[in-house]
């Protein structure tokens, strides 16, 4: 662990110089890669997420590590990590806390949910029912949570990793547009190649490596690359470009991308850019971040695109200037 990492209050919101947020950001990957084999690019993304201040949604076939990534992030940093197992009977409640009546000081006392968390995992989300699903909503836009009238501020740095399976469609819950906006990314990750699955059972034949897995960065010493990542020049070329990326997508798709999914590529982008220890973004930050961030706003007018043929439309269509 770097000096970086060593005696920041997260509450000052210093930001670390772009080498050494870009260093954190590097020995979390190689962390994280210790469990999670052949899937050196959707670490990076998750971690571009993260410190974007943004959330992530990872959807794929049960059984190809989903939870074991988000697991390995969270362990990977020191900070406070809760899983929430979405179920058809999960309650708002259940996520978010409730006030409950204590006898002794005859006094209703607040008992905070899995969400006052730093890393919050919400497993299979699909399967709770809308409902539940909105209780993450104020949380994911607003970093709060409203119980009962009363509001609450969460934990910073703050992020959800939310899983779903896209089988068994009659037993899941559709997301609704509003959620899966709030979401930065989308991301899928496949069935590791033979090679990544044959080293993958060699480190699981005896114990599990994230058992034995440690953090290599401090909590404060996130928070301040998240404030890195929000000081990287964003040039007005650069903030043209995004807008008509995002406008594209409106005039050749049913539904295209929201401005909160054009806040959320010029975020990716800065961050992108500290990965790559730069201090300003370039176009090939926005070209990069755009076909994980613009795909699941868009519903295309015909069954046969998706929004990544969409994006990727937009990318070739749109000049760079």
């Amino acid at each position: 662990m770097s000096e970086s990492d060593v005696d920041i209050d997260a509450d000052e919101r210093t930001a670390l110089p772009v080498d050494e947020a870009a260093d954190l950001v590097a020995r979390v990957a190689d962390n994280v890669a210790d469990v999670i084999v052949g899937h050196d690019d959707a670490i990076e993304h998750i971690l571009v997420t993260v410190l974007a201040r943004g959330h992530l949604l990872l959807e794929d076939v049960p059984g190809v590590g989903k939870t074991m990534l988000a697991r390995s992030i969270a362990r990977s940093v020191d900070c406070e990590f809760k899983r929430v197992q979405f179920t058809p009977d999960l309650l708002p409640a259940d996520v978010t806390g409730t006030n409950v009546f204590n006898q002794k000081s005859q006094e209703f006392e607040f008992r905070p949910g899995p969400v006052f968390a730093n890393v919050v995992l919400g497993d299979e989300i699909n399967r709770a029912p809308p409902k539940t699903q909105s209780a993450l909503l104020e949380a994911m836009e607003e970093t709060q949570v409203t119980v009962d009238g009363d509001t609450r501020e969460l934990a910073e740095p703050f992020t959800v990793i939310a899983t779903q399976n896209d089988v068994e469609p009659g037993r899941t819950y559709e997301l609704p547009m509003a959620e899966i906006d709030r979401f930065m990314k989308k991301l899928r990750l496949g069935y590791p190649d033979v090679d990544d699955e044959t080293v993958m059972l060699d480190r699981t034949a005896g114990h599990h490596p994230i058992e034995s897995l440690e953090p290599v960065a401090t909590t404060a010493g996130l928070q301040s690359a998240r404030e890195t990542v929000g000081d990287v020049e964003v040039s007005e070329p650069i903030r043209s470009y995004v807008t008509e990326l995002a406008n594209y997508t409106r005039q050749n798709a049913q539904l295209g991308v929201s401005p909160r999914g054009s806040i959320a590529l010029v975020r990716a982008s800065q961050a992108r850019a500290v990965v790559d220890g730069r201090g300003y973004v370039i176009p090939d930050d926005v070209q990069t971040e755009a076909q994980t961030v613009f795909p699941h706003r868009i519903r295309p007018r015909t069954g046969s695109e998706t929004g990544l043929d969409v994006t990727e439309a937009a990318l070739e269509s749109v000049p760079v200037e």
